[in-house]
């Protein structure tokens, strides 16, 4: 019995010294960061700073512009992926659909009347958003990724390394930065300064107007995402399991968080953080979900959806939705975590939801897109493409991009269905309430 006991102890000595060994070691692989001084592998063009003039709007009541943007990637420098405000129902109908040759992994962006739209073959192409026709394009390398809006340019990311800016309105080339690492992540512009990640786990800020660097900051992790904003800091995710805090205009750390999968791994990370403005939320690839105190990094819960994740959350109502690999589309409160609804639609989401209103857009990798109700997860809309983040919404319409394809929607609430339906029943009246001739 002696002899067990003296074994057991002697096992339980082994497993304790080689769990310290672990955290040690692990411990011990975490990349601490660093500002970038040396910039190597980097190069940038000459620019072009002459004057950029928006053309004139030709008039006529269809062709009134939506006035919000959609200017990056979730729409804003949080990366909400929301427009918790916009109240313009289901989608409706239909008025015009392109096809651009090549599947379409992220949303577009939209402002003035333009949709800007990135591919996988590696066009940037902007569209006249109230025909669908092409106002101009450009091929470069794969494009998994959305374009940013940065005034009247437009800056575009590429897993070539090229990061370019154009004018957004004619296509123009201002200026081009190389990058020797793949850039994957959506940039995104605040004021005169835009930012993007690389896989060489290096976070860029530069000058919107020139391209010059001001600052890089080498995290030591590749970065697939994209950074958020809020505020005067910038938040970064890399697949070596950290998230970041800098000082957005010196790329000073504030904070650094590295997330555990499990004793002796470190989480991964593909999908952005998003943030509400007190939290931030993201996924790892191994399916963890996180919520991070946005001011210090600790985290305020966290939970699992025992499948892969890759897709940023969507944030609004104080909810953060999501689906998964294991055909679930999930509402979790942004608070505490509990699950508020789950809804079992079969098939594999990868890319993102978006919120429009009270209703949560997500589309599968076997090509069907839903809209369910945000308070409790009823699907209210489905359409037979999609495949992989379903698109954007605007004050007037809904701008789909899926299997390579782009479509422009009307929503059922929008204002030019509300007045087209007010001026039918106008005329209606006018020829039910019109005298009667009198027979001779």
């Amino acid at each position: 019995m002696r002899r067990w006991i003296l074994l057991s102890l002697a096992v339980l000595g082994l497993l304790v010294a080689g769990a310290a060994v672990a955290v040690y070691f692990k411990a011990r692989d975490r990349p601490s960061g660093k500002l970038d001084t040396e910039l190597k592998g980097v190069s940038v063009g000459t620019a072009d700073t002459r004057a950029i003039t928006a053309p004139k709007k030709k008039k006529g009541y269809h062709l009134v512009d939506d006035k919000r943007c959609w200017l990056n990637f979730g729409g804003n420098p949080q990366r909400t992926l929301s427009r918790p405000s916009i109240d313009i129902g289901l989608p409706y109908r239909r008025f015009w659909s392109v096809g651009l040759g090549s599947y379409i992994e992220y949303p577009p962006s939209y402002c003035g009347g333009i949709l800007y739209v990135n591919t996988f073959a590696g066009k940037t192409v902007a569209l006249n958003s109230h025909n669908g026709t092409v106002i101009w394009q450009k091929k470069g390398g794969r494009k998994p990724s959305t374009p940013a809006i940065a005034g009247p340019r437009l800056i575009v990311s590429s897993h070539d390394g090229y990061v370019t800016a154009y004018n957004r309105f004619n296509g123009r080339r201002l200026w081009q930065l190389k990058v020797a690492a793949k850039v994957e992540s959506s940039p995104v512009a605040v004021g005169r300064l835009v930012y993007f990640g690389a896989t060489d786990g290096r976070l860029f800020c530069v000058y919107v107007r020139t391209g010059h660097i001001k600052w890089a900051y080498d995290t030591g992790g590749r970065i697939n995402s994209s950074p958020s904003i809020l505020g005067n800091s910038i938040f970064v995710t890399t697949y070596a399991g950290s998230i970041w805090r800098l000082n957005r205009d010196n790329g000073h750390k504030i904070w650094s968080k590295y997330l555990s999968r499990d004793f002796v791994r470190y989480a991964s990370f593909y999908a952005s953080a998003s943030t509400d403005g007190k939290r931030l939320f993201t996924i790892s690839r191994s399916g963890g979900v996180y919520a991070l105190s946005a001011s210090d990094g600790h985290v305020i819960w966290r939970s699992s959806v025992n499948s892969w994740g890759y897709a940023t959350p969507a944030v609004a109502h104080g909810r953060v939705f999501f689906g998964g690999f294991d055909g679930r589309v999930r509402a979790l409160r942004a608070s505490t975590g509990q699950v508020v609804w789950s809804r079992r639609l079969g098939g594999r989401f990868l890319g993102p939801a978006f919120v429009a209103g009270k209703y949560v857009f997500i589309s599968n990798l076997e090509r069907n897109t839903y809209a369910l109700r945000a308070a409790d997860g009823k699907v209210m809309w489905h359409l037979d493409i999609g495949k992989y983040s379903p698109g954007i919404v605007t004050e007037r319409h809904y701008f789909f991009t899926l299997n390579g394809i782009v479509q422009a929607w009307h929503g059922r609430r929008a204002p030019q269905i509300l007045a087209l339906q007010r001026r039918q029943l106008a005329a209606k009246h006018r020829v039910t309430s019109a005298p009667k001739k009198r027979s001779p």
